[in-house]
């Protein structure tokens, strides 16, 4: 007569083949014609890609064109996809700086992030910090370290592709052997620099109306002040100019008629080329951060 241990063991064998069936068939629900780790992250909206680096080039320019840089601010925000959809239907390239705190308080923030992210080269995705300083610009610059901290933060809660950021409030230039800034924020552009990231400023602004987010100028009265730049030489380097516009601002429906507008009158000039950021000159390869 067989021991109790005995029949244990002969009682667990037996339902081996029952746990091995359901086990499979669990798999097999779970993730059907999929790796384990691919189910894991199948259909979730921060999943990338590869980072483009390797297929990231410095591009050769045209002495006889003017290249414009179209950048929107503080997205993902009401507007942000309007600003993607008038850009993807007039074909022109644009850089989108997203703060990370936005991207996670919008219901579809990460979709959107997601969207703009996949979609270079025409658009990019960068940096403008994960807080946007909280509304207080004085003590986010004071604390250097922290603000680093709170853009690389900002860098992996959104996949950012490249070392390519913006200051909250504040136009500076962080380049391969450049480094301009005011005095507020020196010390934050030093150890971005360090950190390998470029920094841009801006030339152009649309200006919008604080209370209602509107644009001030006209389509045409901004279109007159790139070409004032170009022709006054008001550029932070001769023949690129970096236009600052905020996503918000185009999100009522004649808000986003006036940027298609300004797009389609800088168009009509056969010299203007719209590049992304990343093709901006003299900047430092912007080394994938993971």
């Amino acid at each position: 007569m067989l021991s109790k241990p005995a029949r244990a063991c002969l009682r667990l064998l037996a339902l081996a083949p029952v746990f091995l069936t359901a086990a499979c068939n669990f798999s097999s629900n779970a993730s059907p014609g999929l790796p384990e780790d691919t189910a894991e992250t199948a259909g979730k909206p921060d999943v990338v890609k590869p980072s483009p680096l390797a297929d990231w080039q410095p591009i050769t320019y045209d002495s006889s064109k003017k290249y414009i840089y179209l950048t929107f601010d503080d997205g993902p925000q009401h507007g942000t996809m309007d600003c993607y959809n008038v850009c993807k239907k007039l074909d022109v390239k644009a850089s989108f700086f997203m703060v990370g705190l936005h991207s996670e308080a919008k219901s579809d923030g990460r979709q959107i992030v997601h969207t703009i992210r996949e979609s270079y080269p025409q658009f990019l995705l960068a940096n403008h910090s994960y807080t946007h300083a909280s509304g207080n610009y004085k003590a986010f610059y004071k604390n250097s370290e922290s603000t680093i901290l709170d853009f690389d933060k900002a860098q992996q809660q959104m996949k950012v592709p490249y070392l390519i950021a913006r200051l909250p409030g504040n136009s500076a230039w962080v380049r391969n052997g450049e480094l301009r800034s005011s005095p507020m924020v020196r010390k934050v552009t030093e150890l971005l620099d360090s950190a390998g990231y470029n920094v841009f400023g801006w030339e152009v602004e649309w200006n919008f109306n604080h209370k209602s987010a509107r644009p001030v100028q006209t389509p045409q009265q901004l279109a007159n002040q790139v070409d004032s730049a170009f022709a006054r030489n008001r550029t932070h380097t001769p023949n690129h100019v970096v236009i600052l516009t905020h996503d918000r601002m185009f999100r009522r429906p004649e808000d986003t008629d006036s940027l298609a507008k300004f797009i389609s009158i800088l168009k009509q000039n056969p010299a203007y080329v719209f590049e992304t950021v990343d093709h901006y000159p003299g900047i430092k390869r912007p080394v994938y951060k993971p």
